[in-house]
């Protein structure tokens, strides 16, 4: 069994937890499994795409599981396969931008499965796997910046997580269910979208204020500036 002994950067460290990152090959997934690695965490990691979860997994030493997260019966099995869980990252997610009058089925289908369906399924199969005092990570995004033309279902999306987040909160009181709010990071997402905003955080920094968080106590949201 892996288990580093390495410090995340600012000396975070909390050796011996177990934590399952879903979306573990996206970009801020990977970085913040990376990142967890380094601050003594056991992993266990989940994507779609197969080749890169076993790379990544061989890399840190974690267990790499495969799972759609469009699919409950996917997210069900992984979560009841886990181990007892301290931390819990859902950090999958789709963007397909495109008007309102141009919106296609299969990519409306595809946005609403990572953003929100996905971690429905997380949150449904996902709270019971967790320890006393385990936490919830949950990557939203800011309204602000994401009130957009060509970005109705990813705002939209986005929004319903927050809320089912909100809700979450008041059915389970002994569990930290964070929504992280980050700017923009540079990740894969923007290839659908086109060029990467000027000043967009790299998904580096996203992982350590996420690991850096938990470390202290539960927040509604994490508001990530730079």
């Amino acid at each position: 069994m892996f288990l580093a002994t390495v410090p995340a950067r600012g000396g975070v460290l909390t050796t011996g937890m177990n934590t399952l990152i879903l979306g573990a090959t996206g970009g801020i997934g990977a970085a913040t499994a990376r990142a967890f690695a380094a601050a003594g965490h056991t992993l266990t990691l989940s994507g779609r795409d197969e080749t890169r979860l076993a790379a990544l997994a061989s890399e840190l030493g974690a267990t790499g599981r495969a799972a759609d997260v469009g699919f409950e019966s996917h997210v069900r099995t992984l979560l009841e396969g886990a181990p007892e869980l301290d931390t819990l990252v859902y950090a999958a997610g789709a963007a397909h931008p495109e008007p309102l009058r141009d919106a296609d089925p299969t990519h409306v289908r595809g946005v609403w499965n990572a953003n929100y369906f996905g971690a429905l399924w997380t949150l449904k199969h996902g709270l019971g796997r967790l320890a006393p005092g385990g936490r919830v990570y949950l990557l939203g995004a800011r309204p602000e910046l994401v009130t957009a033309r060509g970005f109705s279902q990813y705002a939209a999306s986005k929004a319903a997580l927050a809320r089912a987040a909100e809700v979450a909160r008041l059915e389970h009181r002994g569990v930290g269910i964070t929504l992280v709010l980050p700017p923009a990071v540079e990740t894969g997402l923007w290839a659908q979208v086109g060029r990467v905003p000027r000043g967009a955080l790299g998904p580096d920094a996203v992982a350590r204020a996420i690991v850096a968080d938990r470390a202290g106590e539960a927040q509604a949201e994490l508001r990530i500036d730079g």
